[in-house]
């Protein structure tokens, strides 16, 4: 009767503990899709769309380029142009130009990639569920040319509690004058 009974426990343990961890997860899923629709919403007013055959990019962008921004490839960690940079000035989008983030919001995560807290305009991105490779994230698209700048997670710095986590190759800079700053 004991073995009986602590089988029947075990069952219910797992049952609860499976339980706990979906309702978890759908609830996170629906934060993420709340917060997307909301993007969703306010970006279609964009009216300075860039629209070009995938063809015409593969002769603008380079291959690691396309690979990022048009197939949402990632680039390795720790590797980027940007994951250590310090200037003063505004991130854009490598493949059209359109300002992202501006550099005060720049921080180190110890991801690996450039990290911001928030967009420079909430114009300027586009978020879209994203559930390849066995994940639930949530994409970060250029809303001027659609392409793949990274992903945003719920673990970022105050006053968002955001991290835009953002390809290095996706990015271009554009620095304020007399504004350098030094590493001492």
């Amino acid at each position: 009767m004991i073995v009986v009974i602590r089988k029947k426990m075990k069952r219910t343990f797992f049952f609860a503990v499976i339980f706990l961890i979906l309702t978890g997860l759908s609830n996170a899923t629906l934060s993420q899709e709340k917060r997307i629709k909301k993007n969703q919403h306010t970006n279609e007013s964009m009216s300075n769309k860039i629209i070009k055959p995938e063809e015409e990019w593969k002769t603008i962008l380079t291959p690691l380029e396309y690979h990022i921004l048009r197939e949402k490839g990632t680039e390795r960690p720790f590797t980027g142009k940007f994951y250590l940079h310090k200037e003063t000035g505004i991130y854009h989008c490598n493949a059209c130009g359109n300002e992202l983030f501006r550099s005060e919001t720049k921080f180190d995560a110890g991801c690996g990639w450039p990290s911001f807290y928030e967009p420079i305009n909430r114009n300027s991105i586009i978020e879209r569920l994203d559930t390849s490779h066995g994940m639930i994230r949530t994409e970060v698209i250029c809303a001027r040319c659609e392409s793949h700048l990274g992903h945003v997670f719920n673990d970022g710095p105050n006053p968002t509690g955001l991290r835009y986590c953002i390809n290095s190759v996706s990015l271009g800079f554009d620095e304020e004058e007399g504004e350098r700053q030094t590493d001492q």
